[in-house]
């Protein structure tokens, strides 16, 4: 089984709270990093700076397809970020708590 991050923004953090908490119960993930952020995008023709939550979602192959699917059901953004990050180096020990902990 391979470790996948999957990469998304949040307008605040309870929004992100929540589903997080929602996806370690289930095992859909092992964890998830929440950090605040600013963003500057551009937005319906416009250059928008936004305060954002960054959620890094810890999982593995397994569950790669159930959790892009979970977030675009829960995201109140209508056009989620899932960005998939290529894993090509994990230690070993942080791997194995990975698949336990969303087994």
């Amino acid at each position: 089984m391979e470790p996948v991050i999957i990469i998304s923004t949040y307008p605040n953090k309870k929004s992100i709270t929540k589903i997080a908490n929602e996806f370690v119960k289930n095992k859909i993930v092992a964890c998830v990093n929440i950090s605040r952020i600013s963003s500057i995008y551009s937005w319906n023709g416009k250059v928008e700076n936004a305060s954002e939550y960054l959620a890094i979602f810890k999982t593995t192959t397994k569950n790669k397809k159930l959790l892009k699917k979970k977030i675009k059901e829960t995201h109140p953004y209508d056009v989620p970020e899932i960005v998939e990050v290529d894993v090509t180096s994990i230690n070993k020990s942080y791997l194995n708590w990975l698949i336990e902990s969303t087994n």
